[in-house]
């Protein structure tokens, strides 16, 4: 085969590509997928996230190797293979993350990356339920909704973060982030909107867009220093696949990197340990691995109106599937997180430090059966960590899941935010009118009260919250990996155009950025192609 753009993943970034780069008909675009297409029904209804958390089908399911800080504890990542990636099996949650997160990558030396430059490509991309405004938009592939139902809980939650001091915030993405409110979700009328269905359904039927999926890349071809291609496995079969203009790589922070090293791209002596010829000594690719920890508290609710509640009633489990079919609403809208607290552990930092995820239903681990009683959850999650990890491949075989170690908590400043976040988020939670819908706290425990207590707890039972970035990190210094036109250092005709490339995390859910990433990476191609 042969295209003028071979784009290696079909999440987030990938079918934003896809699109652009195909919607002029002036070039030929073949997309690669490992996985198959988003045909899988629980990929449409947004609570099913909890069912495909563990679906190997459409899931790559890695697990992080032992956790220092974790006890040695393994940390499942769940990362979408499947036509939309990641996000077909997200919590649907569209957060950007802070201004001052893009002003800080601009600061880093990444030019054309400030808030003020991208905030016109999140325009572009939405089609904001409520209308455009400064800063949204209308129009674009990506549908934007608010909850389809309102919840008890969740209004007593937000009138009790008020009663603390932290003000009610309807629009996360707007002037300001601060604050309680429902979230917004990547839904219409009640149905996921992935990334393959804004932007990957209405380019299908281009003459000049070629989709494979059940394609696994084995690594990038090579003319000289110039990227010419793509090995990949296609139903047993190995493949090539010629690119006469440009390689992308959106595999996102786990294949891209592992991509990049079964190519020869990492650092030299890695690489020969693992019998891999080097093409480019890049001691940063896989590096730099950073990633939200959260950990939850969960709270028994004195009325039935949690999904526990419901799933657990056979006539209302019934009356759950005919309320969404009929008018798109109910329980099986909810997303992994109906309602959000951004908030300060510390009065003197100039933007929030912890995010809270609320949810109207509560389990021991996501993707386990709900719990038996009316439960809901609250989790507190450190915007800016700054521990950092890695993703290394473990072998030349792409089929071997590559080593993953994000190193949770294990800087002192990660620790101390976690325990501030849950004694903060304990004191909303306590606050009225809430505290007058719940019974106790049944994880951790009210025993489990002191910071010493709490750090262990979070250590413990703490988990990601799937947010995987930065392995790929953009920057202007020679060792960066990709330069701020997301190409690739040492060679030529290849980017890496996914979450990959942030040189920090953004404060907040990372699918709605890497959208971004992806619009913005289309035209910085369109434009060196004219």
């Amino acid at each position: 085969m042969e295209a003028d753009f071979i784009i290696v993943g079909a999440g987030s970034a990938g079918c934003v590509l896809a699109n652009r780069l195909s919607a002029s008909g002036q070039y030929r675009v073949l997309l690669l997928e490992a996985g198959p297409r988003d045909r899988n029904p629980w990929i449409h209804i947004p609570v099913g996230y909890g069912k495909l958390f563990k679906d190997a089908s459409v899931n790559w399911l890695y697990q992080t190797a032992p956790e220092p800080e974790l006890g040695g504890r393994r940390i499942g990542q769940p990362r979408g293979k499947v036509l939309g990636g990641s996000s077909s099996i997200n919590g649907l949650i569209y957060i950007r993350g802070q201004a001052e997160d893009y002003d800080h990558w601009r600061q880093l030396g990444n030019a054309g990356w400030s808030y003020d430059d991208v905030l016109p490509l999140f325009r572009r991309a939405e089609d904001q339920e409520r209308g455009a405004d400064d800063w949204h938009g209308t129009g674009g592939p990506l549908a934007v909704s608010d909850a389809r139902d309102k919840n008890p809980l969740v209004d007593a939650f937000i009138e009790s973060c008020a009663t603390e001091g932290l003000a009610p915030n309807p629009d996360f993405n707007g002037a300001r982030q601060e604050g309680a409110g429902y979230f917004q979700t990547t839904s219409r009328r009640g149905v996921r909107v992935s990334a393959a269905k804004a932007y990957l359904k209405p380019a299908r039927r281009r003459a000049n867009l070629q989709i494979e999926t059940g394609a696994q890349a084995a690594r990038i071809l090579f003319d000289g220093q110039r990227a010419t291609g793509i090995a990949y496995r296609q139903n047993g079969t190995d493949r090539e696949a010629t690119a006469r203009v440009e390689v992308i790589l959106c595999g996102g922070a786990i294949n891209s990197p592992q991509l990049l090293e079964l190519s020869g791209i990492g650092d030299g002596e890695r690489l020969r340990g693992l019998g891999i010829a080097p093409r480019v000594h890049a001691p940063r690719v896989g590096e730099n691995l950073q990633d939200h920890f959260q950990s939850r508290l969960v709270m028994r609710a004195r009325r039935p109106v949690t999904l526990n509640d419901a799933y657990h009633n056979p006539l209302r489990r019934i009356g759950m599937g005919v309320d969404f079919l009929m008018r798109g609403r109910g329980y099986l809208t909810v997303s992994a997180g109906i309602a959000a607290a951004f908030f300060r552990t510390r009065e003197e930092l100039a933007t929030p430090d912890i995010q809270v995820h609320f949810v109207p239903f509560s389990t021991d681990s996501m993707g386990d059966v709900l719990h038996p009683y009316s439960g809901f959850t609250a989790s507190v999650c450190q915007l800016r960590p700054e521990s950092r990890g890695h993703v290394h491949a473990l072998s030349p075989d792409p089929f071997t899941a590559p080593e993953i170690r994000a190193n949770y908590l294990s800087a002192e400043e990660d620790r101390r935010t976690v325990v501030a976040g849950l004694h903060q988020l304990r004191r909303y939670l306590a606050a009225d009118p809430l505290r007058a819908m719940w019974d106790t706290e049944t994880i951790p425990g009210p025993e489990v009260a002191s910071d010493e207590d709490l750090l262990d707890y979070a250590r413990s039972f703490g988990t990601t919250i799937y947010h995987p970035t930065c392995t790929c990190a953009m920057g202007p210094r020679d060792d960066d990996v990709v330069t701020s036109q997301l190409k690739v250092r040492g060679v030529e005709g290849l980017r890496v155009i996914d979450g990959s490339i942030m040189p920090t995390l953004v404060s907040g859910n990372t699918n709605g950025p890497v959208i971004m990433i992806g619009e913005k990476g289309a035209d910085m191609i369109l434009a060196d192609a004219r």
